[in-house]
């Protein structure tokens, strides 16, 4: 049989091809050792040049070989730049079903169609490469759905792939796509210290300018707006070709802009939002100013009424549809990690508050002035999304549990 232009064979044909039974064949499928495979309904079918993985007893180290040769393939198949007046182009010229459903994904999420992001990373899975790159749209779109029960799945595989695979391209693939939860979640404790320190040496699979974006939002978490606005910068300036575009350089020109405007720098930071929405508009890219409307000060706001009044209500929509879902989410995200989105001392000073012990008794604990307090507190409201000890309470109680 014969789909997106591959061959497929039957698991059956292919325990025959192989000499291997029935059962070991839609086994290997199950654990993702076979790569392009594909189900049609509860049937394996499997491309008709697939090799026959190599037999377990060669060790672990070969398997982690084999997945992380695919990788580097299947990365370097979706970093293609797309054609600026076209971009969806792109899904005409790469002819591989896997890869095109990363850019399928991007796409949709760009158009603000989450539940088809989610539906594309979800079709990679039993093929582990591509499953690792498209964990990394995946855990965004369950993020603007608020959907934490798909994160978590999401979570576990990656953490089961960290752990199985440590130090390795897969291990580093896996620990990107969650430190793109914690810098959307600004949950900084939880980036991995390599991308703190941007120290990308005997990682050349990560050396791509999503990684520089990610770091300039750890900057941001971390309230070093100077350091994210150079990070951001220097990407663009290393990656940006004329006429073509890529998912990852919206995302920078509008990390600039937000960099500008913390650093006051607002005619700079309307440049960066007005070339990125030039950009954007023509091909029904909204979801970049929908998620940053809360950091621009008004300025989303402007740009569109000034110079895309056709999308004004269709932005403003979809913000006020996922912030909620945002909010559902940090809440359940900070409920299991709490203690790496405060500082040790924020969470003990919660805790007291959160019991109703004074806060002339919790300052003199603390050393600090009553006034220090209370800024700390409103500090830790803002970092939990809350607006009071109630809440706070909750979220204690809920983490005792």
């Amino acid at each position: 049989m014969g789909m997106d232009n591959i061959e497929y064979i039957t698991a059956k044909e292919a325990a025959e091809k192989w000499n291997i039974s029935l059962r070991r064949v839609q086994k290997l499928c199950e654990q993702g050792r076979i790569p392009r495979i594909r189900k049609l309904g509860r049937a394996w079918i499997i491309p008709v040049n697939a090799e026959k993985p190599a037999d377990p007893r060669r060790g672990k180290e070969c398997i982690q070989e084999d997945i992380s040769s695919e990788l580097k393939r299947v990365i370097a198949a979706t970093c293609l730049r797309m054609p600026l007046e076209n971009p969806d182009m792109i899904l005409q010229d790469v002819k591989e079903e896997r890869f095109r459903l990363q850019y399928e994904g991007e796409l949709s999420y760009l158009r603000g169609d989450f539940v088809n992001t989610m539906r594309c990373c979800q079709r990679t899975e039993g093929d582990d490469a591509s499953r690792l790159r498209a964990s990394m749209m995946g855990v965004a779109a369950a993020i603007s759905l608020g959907d934490y029960r798909a994160y978590t799945e999401l979570e576990s595989y990656l953490n089961g792939c960290i752990e199985a695979y440590t130090g390795s391209n897969i291990a580093i693939v896996a620990e990107l796509a969650l430190a793109s939860v914690a810098v959307s979640v600004n949950a900084p404790g939880l980036v991995p210290h390599w991308l703190k320190e941007g120290d990308l040496s005997d990682r050349s699979v990560l050396k791509t300018p999503y990684v520089c974006y990610l770091r300039a939002k750890y900057f941001f978490c971390i309230c070093r707006y100077e350091a994210m606005l150079t990070v951001a910068q220097t990407a663009l300036t290393l990656g940006l070709e004329e006429q073509t575009i890529t998912f990852t350089d919206i995302y920078l020109m509008i990390t600039c802009a937000i960099a500008c405007c913390h650093l006051d720098r607002r005619e700079d930071a309307r440049h960066w939002l007005m070339q990125s929405m030039h950009i954007c508009m023509p091909h029904g890219f909204i979801t970049p100013f929908a998620e940053t409307i809360a950091e621009l000060g008004g300025l989303v706001e402007q740009c569109l009424e000034q110079e895309f009044p056709d999308y004004y209500n269709s932005v403003i929509e979809q913000f006020e549809r996922t912030v909620q879902n945002w909010i559902a989410f940090h809440n359940d995200f900070a409920k299991d990690n709490i203690t790496y989105i405060l500082s040790l001392r924020e969470y003990h000073i919660a805790k007291l508050v959160a019991r109703r012990v004074p806060y002339s008794k919790i300052a003199k604990q603390h050393y600090i002035s009553v006034g220090r307090l209370k800024n700390i507190v409103t500090e830790i409201y803002d970092k939990l999304c809350i607006s009071g000890r109630d809440e706070l309470a909750a979220y204690v109680n809920e983490i005792k549990k």
